[in-house]
Protein backbone atom coordinates (compact mmCIF):
# COMPACT_ATOMS: atom_id res chain seq x y z
CA UNK A 1 0.00 0.00 0.00
CA UNK A 2 1.31 3.46 -0.91
CA UNK A 3 2.28 5.74 1.93
CA UNK A 4 0.01 8.73 2.40
CA UNK A 5 1.40 11.87 0.85
CA UNK A 6 0.77 15.48 1.77
CA UNK A 7 0.06 18.31 -0.63
CA UNK A 8 3.77 18.68 -1.44
CA UNK A 9 4.03 15.04 -2.51
CA UNK A 10 6.25 14.07 0.42
CA UNK A 11 5.58 10.73 2.03
CA UNK A 12 5.16 10.26 5.76
CA UNK A 13 8.46 8.39 5.92
CA UNK A 14 10.33 11.20 4.16
CA UNK A 15 8.89 13.83 6.49
CA UNK A 16 9.91 11.79 9.55
CA UNK A 17 13.38 11.38 8.05
CA UNK A 18 13.64 15.17 7.60
CA UNK A 19 12.71 15.65 11.26
CA UNK A 20 15.53 13.26 12.16
CA UNK A 21 17.85 15.47 10.07
CA UNK A 22 16.71 18.45 12.14
CA UNK A 23 17.43 16.43 15.29
CA UNK A 24 20.92 15.58 14.02
CA UNK A 25 21.60 19.28 13.37
CA UNK A 26 20.43 20.15 16.88
CA UNK A 27 22.63 17.43 18.39
CA UNK A 28 25.59 18.74 16.37
CA UNK A 29 24.90 22.31 17.54
CA UNK A 30 24.80 21.21 21.18
CA UNK A 31 28.04 19.21 20.93
CA UNK A 32 29.68 22.11 19.07
CA UNK A 33 28.56 24.43 21.88
CA UNK A 34 29.99 22.15 24.57
CA UNK A 35 33.38 21.89 22.84
CA UNK A 36 34.04 25.51 21.86
CA UNK A 37 34.17 28.60 24.04
CA UNK A 38 36.71 30.75 25.90
CA UNK A 39 38.49 27.43 26.51
CA UNK A 40 38.13 24.53 24.07
CA UNK A 41 37.29 21.18 25.67
CA UNK A 42 37.80 17.76 24.10
CA UNK A 43 34.90 15.50 23.14
CA UNK A 44 36.29 12.81 25.46
CA UNK A 45 36.08 15.22 28.41
CA UNK A 46 32.50 16.05 27.49
CA UNK A 47 31.48 12.40 27.43
CA UNK A 48 33.33 11.81 30.71
CA UNK A 49 31.38 14.65 32.35
CA UNK A 50 28.00 13.65 30.94
CA UNK A 51 28.53 10.16 32.35
CA UNK A 52 28.42 11.80 35.79
CA UNK A 53 32.11 12.29 36.52
CA UNK A 54 32.57 15.92 37.58
CA UNK A 55 36.15 16.07 38.83
CA UNK A 56 38.30 18.57 36.92
CA UNK A 57 37.82 22.26 36.14
CA UNK A 58 36.77 21.37 32.58
CA UNK A 59 34.16 18.99 33.98
CA UNK A 60 32.71 21.75 36.14
CA UNK A 61 32.66 24.18 33.20
CA UNK A 62 30.72 21.64 31.15
CA UNK A 63 28.27 20.57 33.86
CA UNK A 64 27.58 23.89 35.58
CA UNK A 65 27.89 26.36 32.68
CA UNK A 66 27.80 25.03 29.13
CA UNK A 67 25.45 22.05 29.44
CA UNK A 68 22.62 23.83 31.31
CA UNK A 69 23.04 26.86 29.04
CA UNK A 70 22.62 24.52 26.07
CA UNK A 71 19.42 23.10 27.53
CA UNK A 72 18.03 26.58 28.22
CA UNK A 73 18.88 27.61 24.64
CA UNK A 74 17.18 24.52 23.24
CA UNK A 75 14.04 25.08 25.33
CA UNK A 76 13.85 28.78 24.43
CA UNK A 77 14.41 28.07 20.73
CA UNK A 78 11.74 25.36 20.71
CA UNK A 79 9.27 27.64 22.51
CA UNK A 80 9.75 30.58 20.16
CA UNK A 81 9.66 28.46 17.00
CA UNK A 82 6.46 26.62 17.94
CA UNK A 83 4.86 29.86 19.14
CA UNK A 84 5.61 31.43 15.76
CA UNK A 85 4.26 28.41 13.88
CA UNK A 86 1.00 28.57 15.86
CA UNK A 87 0.57 32.32 15.36
CA UNK A 88 1.14 32.01 11.62
CA UNK A 89 -1.71 29.50 11.39
CA UNK A 90 -4.04 31.28 13.81
CA UNK A 91 -3.54 34.72 12.26
CA UNK A 92 -3.36 33.42 8.69
CA UNK A 93 -0.19 35.41 8.16
CA UNK A 94 3.16 33.92 7.13
CA UNK A 95 4.96 36.92 8.64
CA UNK A 96 3.52 36.50 12.15
CA UNK A 97 5.84 35.65 15.01
CA UNK A 98 5.91 36.47 18.74
CA UNK A 99 8.12 39.52 18.20
CA UNK A 100 6.45 41.03 15.17
CA UNK A 101 2.85 40.74 16.40
CA UNK A 102 3.63 42.15 19.85
CA UNK A 103 3.34 39.01 22.00
CA UNK A 104 7.01 39.12 23.03
CA UNK A 105 6.77 42.85 23.77
CA UNK A 106 3.78 42.26 26.03
CA UNK A 107 5.66 39.56 27.91
CA UNK A 108 8.75 41.78 27.95
CA UNK A 109 6.98 44.80 29.43
CA UNK A 110 5.37 42.67 32.14
CA UNK A 111 8.72 41.03 32.87
CA UNK A 112 10.62 44.32 33.05
CA UNK A 113 8.03 45.67 35.49
CA UNK A 114 8.57 42.57 37.64
CA UNK A 115 12.36 42.96 37.50
CA UNK A 116 12.15 46.61 38.54
CA UNK A 117 9.36 46.58 41.13
CA UNK A 118 9.44 43.01 42.49
CA UNK A 119 12.90 41.54 41.74
CA UNK A 120 12.60 39.12 44.66
CA UNK A 121 9.50 37.40 43.19
CA UNK A 122 11.36 35.46 40.50
CA UNK A 123 8.90 32.54 40.61
CA UNK A 124 6.13 34.86 39.38
CA UNK A 125 8.11 36.08 36.38
CA UNK A 126 6.81 33.58 33.84
CA UNK A 127 3.12 33.74 34.90
CA UNK A 128 3.22 37.55 34.83
CA UNK A 129 4.95 37.49 31.43
CA UNK A 130 2.20 35.12 30.21
CA UNK A 131 -0.49 37.61 31.28
CA UNK A 132 1.35 40.38 29.45
CA UNK A 133 1.67 38.25 26.33
CA UNK A 134 -2.04 37.35 26.36
CA UNK A 135 -3.13 40.96 26.82
CA UNK A 136 -0.88 42.00 23.94
CA UNK A 137 -2.24 39.24 21.69
CA UNK A 138 -5.80 40.22 22.58
CA UNK A 139 -5.07 43.87 21.74
CA UNK A 140 -3.58 42.94 18.36
CA UNK A 141 -6.50 40.67 17.58
CA UNK A 142 -9.07 43.33 18.56
CA UNK A 143 -7.36 46.06 16.55
CA UNK A 144 -7.03 43.82 13.49
CA UNK A 145 -10.64 42.59 13.57
CA UNK A 146 -13.00 44.22 11.09
CA UNK A 147 -15.48 41.80 9.57
CA UNK A 148 -12.82 39.15 9.89
CA UNK A 149 -9.04 38.95 10.05
CA UNK A 150 -6.78 40.07 7.23
CA UNK A 151 -3.04 39.34 7.16
CA UNK A 152 -2.06 42.95 6.45
CA UNK A 153 -4.11 44.26 9.38
CA UNK A 154 -2.50 41.72 11.74
CA UNK A 155 1.00 42.90 10.83
CA UNK A 156 0.07 46.61 11.08
CA UNK A 157 -1.70 46.13 14.41
CA UNK A 158 1.17 44.00 15.70
CA UNK A 159 3.79 46.58 14.73
CA UNK A 160 1.75 49.34 16.39
CA UNK A 161 1.20 47.40 19.61
CA UNK A 162 4.81 46.25 19.71
CA UNK A 163 6.05 49.84 19.25
CA UNK A 164 3.70 51.08 21.96
CA UNK A 165 4.80 48.43 24.44
CA UNK A 166 8.43 48.94 23.47
CA UNK A 167 8.10 52.62 24.31
CA UNK A 168 6.72 51.58 27.70
CA UNK A 169 9.80 49.42 28.30
CA UNK A 170 12.09 52.30 27.27
CA UNK A 171 10.26 54.70 29.61
CA UNK A 172 10.73 52.32 32.53
CA UNK A 173 14.43 52.03 31.74
CA UNK A 174 14.74 55.83 31.76
CA UNK A 175 12.77 56.43 34.97
CA UNK A 176 14.39 53.57 36.87
CA UNK A 177 17.91 53.72 35.49
CA UNK A 178 19.35 52.60 38.84
CA UNK A 179 17.52 49.26 38.63
CA UNK A 180 17.78 48.32 34.98
CA UNK A 181 20.92 46.20 34.69
CA UNK A 182 18.93 42.95 34.44
CA UNK A 183 16.28 44.62 32.30
CA UNK A 184 18.85 45.84 29.78
CA UNK A 185 19.98 42.27 29.16
CA UNK A 186 16.34 41.40 28.50
CA UNK A 187 16.09 44.05 25.78
CA UNK A 188 18.90 42.43 23.79
CA UNK A 189 18.01 38.81 24.49
CA UNK A 190 20.62 36.23 25.36
CA UNK A 191 21.60 33.18 27.40
CA UNK A 192 24.49 34.55 29.41
CA UNK A 193 24.68 33.23 32.99
CA UNK A 194 21.76 30.84 32.42
CA UNK A 195 22.14 27.59 34.35
CA UNK A 196 20.20 24.84 36.11
CA UNK A 197 17.74 27.13 37.98
CA UNK A 198 16.55 28.52 34.62
CA UNK A 199 16.24 24.98 33.22
CA UNK A 200 14.02 24.03 36.16
CA UNK A 201 11.92 27.19 35.78
CA UNK A 202 11.36 26.87 32.02
CA UNK A 203 11.03 23.11 31.59
CA UNK A 204 7.43 22.64 32.88
CA UNK A 205 6.11 25.54 30.79
CA UNK A 206 7.82 24.16 27.69
CA UNK A 207 6.45 20.65 28.20
CA UNK A 208 2.92 21.95 28.84
CA UNK A 209 3.02 24.29 25.85
CA UNK A 210 4.38 21.65 23.45
CA UNK A 211 1.84 19.05 24.58
CA UNK A 212 -1.02 21.52 24.01
CA UNK A 213 0.45 22.52 20.64
CA UNK A 214 0.66 18.89 19.52
CA UNK A 215 -2.92 18.33 20.69
CA UNK A 216 -4.06 21.20 18.47
CA UNK A 217 -2.13 20.16 15.34
CA UNK A 218 -5.16 18.94 13.39
CA UNK A 219 -7.17 22.08 14.12
CA UNK A 220 -4.20 24.30 13.19
CA UNK A 221 -3.75 22.52 9.86
CA UNK A 222 -7.41 23.06 9.01
CA UNK A 223 -7.42 26.65 10.32
CA UNK A 224 -4.46 27.55 8.12
CA UNK A 225 -6.67 26.78 5.10
CA UNK A 226 -8.98 29.68 5.95
CA UNK A 227 -11.94 30.38 8.23
CA UNK A 228 -14.65 29.35 5.77
CA UNK A 229 -13.00 26.03 4.98
CA UNK A 230 -12.44 25.38 8.70
CA UNK A 231 -16.08 26.12 9.55
CA UNK A 232 -17.20 23.87 6.72
CA UNK A 233 -15.16 21.05 8.26
CA UNK A 234 -16.73 21.59 11.66
CA UNK A 235 -13.88 23.43 13.40
CA UNK A 236 -15.01 26.04 16.01
CA UNK A 237 -12.81 28.75 14.52
CA UNK A 238 -12.93 31.41 17.23
CA UNK A 239 -12.56 28.90 20.05
CA UNK A 240 -9.53 27.30 18.38
CA UNK A 241 -8.03 30.69 17.57
CA UNK A 242 -8.35 31.89 21.18
CA UNK A 243 -7.08 28.66 22.77
CA UNK A 244 -4.11 28.27 20.42
CA UNK A 245 -3.19 31.94 20.80
CA UNK A 246 -3.07 31.27 24.54
CA UNK A 247 -0.72 28.32 23.91
CA UNK A 248 1.51 30.51 21.70
CA UNK A 249 1.52 33.21 24.39
CA UNK A 250 2.46 30.64 27.07
CA UNK A 251 5.40 29.39 25.00
CA UNK A 252 6.58 32.90 24.14
CA UNK A 253 6.19 34.10 27.73
CA UNK A 254 8.27 31.22 29.05
CA UNK A 255 11.03 31.96 26.55
CA UNK A 256 10.99 35.73 27.13
CA UNK A 257 10.97 35.38 30.91
CA UNK A 258 14.22 33.41 30.74
CA UNK A 259 16.11 34.75 27.71
CA UNK A 260 14.60 38.18 27.00
CA UNK A 261 13.45 39.58 23.67
CA UNK A 262 15.04 37.26 21.10
CA UNK A 263 13.47 37.89 17.71
CA UNK A 264 13.12 36.08 14.38
CA UNK A 265 13.29 32.50 15.69
CA UNK A 266 9.51 32.25 15.49
CA UNK A 267 9.52 33.72 12.00
CA UNK A 268 12.42 31.96 10.30
CA UNK A 269 12.23 28.43 11.68
CA UNK A 270 8.54 27.61 10.91
CA UNK A 271 9.03 28.87 7.35
CA UNK A 272 12.05 26.64 6.80
CA UNK A 273 10.13 23.68 8.21
CA UNK A 274 7.06 24.30 6.03
CA UNK A 275 9.19 24.77 2.91
CA UNK A 276 10.84 21.39 3.50
CA UNK A 277 8.08 19.32 5.13
CA UNK A 278 4.80 20.92 4.03
CA UNK A 279 1.91 22.48 5.94
CA UNK A 280 0.65 19.53 7.98
CA UNK A 281 1.06 20.77 11.56
CA UNK A 282 1.43 17.20 12.80
CA UNK A 283 4.96 17.53 11.39
CA UNK A 284 5.39 21.32 11.47
CA UNK A 285 5.10 21.54 15.28
CA UNK A 286 7.71 18.88 16.19
CA UNK A 287 9.92 19.95 13.28
CA UNK A 288 9.80 23.58 14.41
CA UNK A 289 10.54 22.63 18.04
CA UNK A 290 13.58 20.54 17.11
CA UNK A 291 15.00 22.92 14.50
CA UNK A 292 14.28 25.98 16.66
CA UNK A 293 16.28 24.41 19.49
CA UNK A 294 19.24 23.78 17.20
CA UNK A 295 19.16 27.21 15.56
CA UNK A 296 19.19 29.14 18.84
CA UNK A 297 21.91 26.96 20.40
CA UNK A 298 24.01 27.43 17.25
CA UNK A 299 23.49 31.23 17.28
CA UNK A 300 24.38 31.37 20.96
CA UNK A 301 27.59 29.44 20.29
CA UNK A 302 28.51 31.78 17.43
CA UNK A 303 28.02 34.72 19.77
CA UNK A 304 30.40 33.15 22.29
CA UNK A 305 33.20 32.13 19.93
CA UNK A 306 33.28 34.70 17.10
CA UNK A 307 34.91 37.50 19.12
CA UNK A 308 35.95 35.59 22.24
CA UNK A 309 36.41 36.64 25.04
CA UNK A 310 33.77 39.24 24.13
CA UNK A 311 30.33 37.62 24.00
CA UNK A 312 27.66 38.76 21.55
CA UNK A 313 24.14 37.97 22.83
CA UNK A 314 22.22 35.34 20.85
CA UNK A 315 19.48 37.90 20.13
CA UNK A 316 21.91 40.01 18.09
CA UNK A 317 23.18 37.02 16.10
CA UNK A 318 19.62 35.87 15.44
CA UNK A 319 18.57 39.34 14.28
CA UNK A 320 21.60 39.57 11.98
CA UNK A 321 20.64 36.26 10.34
CA UNK A 322 16.86 36.64 10.54
CA UNK A 323 16.36 40.17 9.21
CA UNK A 324 17.46 39.34 5.63
CA UNK A 325 15.16 36.30 5.68
CA UNK A 326 12.28 38.52 6.81
CA UNK A 327 12.93 40.90 3.90
CA UNK A 328 12.98 37.94 1.54
CA UNK A 329 9.58 36.84 2.84
CA UNK A 330 8.18 40.36 2.39
CA UNK A 331 9.27 40.42 -1.26
CA UNK A 332 8.05 36.88 -1.84
CA UNK A 333 4.61 37.61 -0.39
CA UNK A 334 4.22 40.97 -2.14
Amino acid sequence: MEEKRNETGKSRGLRIFIIFIFAAFTAFAMVFSLIFGSADISFASIMHTLMGHVETTDDMVIWNIRFPRNIVGALVGANLAVSGAILQAVMKNPLADPGIVGVSSGAGLAGVMMLIFMPEASLLLTPVAFVGAMLSAAAVYALAWKNGIRPSRIILAGVAVSAFLGSGISALLVFYSDKVQGALLWMVGGLSARSWPQVEALFPYTVLGLVLALAGCKALTILSLGDETARGLGVPVEKVRFSMTAVAALLAAGAVSIAGLIGFVGLVVPHIVRLIIGTDYKYVVPGSAILGAGVLVFCDTLGRVLFSPIEIPAGIIMAFLGAPFFLYLLRRSA
